[in-house]
């Protein structure tokens, strides 16, 4: 059975940085491919981040410039970084394995 167990959330000030990070259990990030979304209240899903069993990573044009999907294979986690965030990013985060999602912690972006 696959867990996915998210951290990192929470409230950051505008400008600042966010570093979530997905821990597996039960199947290997480095198997397959791993996403990081999020969900801004009122809109749909977005792709933020990728980073392939290859190593290499897609972030999505909100993004782009500013984050950093990086994997720790002796942990089996993956981290998502974003520097300036905006108040629109505010969202709920979620990281997902094959068929499998973590547990979504929410990211508030205010003063």
């Amino acid at each position: 059975q696959v867990q996915l167990v998210e951290s990192g959330g929470g409230l950051v000030q505008p400008g600042g940085s966010l570093r979530l990070s997905c821990a597996a259990s039960g199947r290997a990030v480095s198997s397959e491919n791993v996403q990081w979304y999020r969900q801004a209240p009122g809109k749909g899903r977005e792709l933020v981040a990728v980073i392939g069993h290859l190593g290499t990573t897609l972030y999505g044009d909100s993004v782009k410039g500013r984050s950093n999907i990086s994997r720790h294979n002796a942990t089996n986690t993956v981290h998502l970084h974003i520097n300036n965030l905006k108040p629109e990013a505010t969202a709920i985060y979620s990281c997902k394995l094959n068929m499998d999602w973590g547990q979504e912690p929410p990211v508030t972006v205010s003063t």
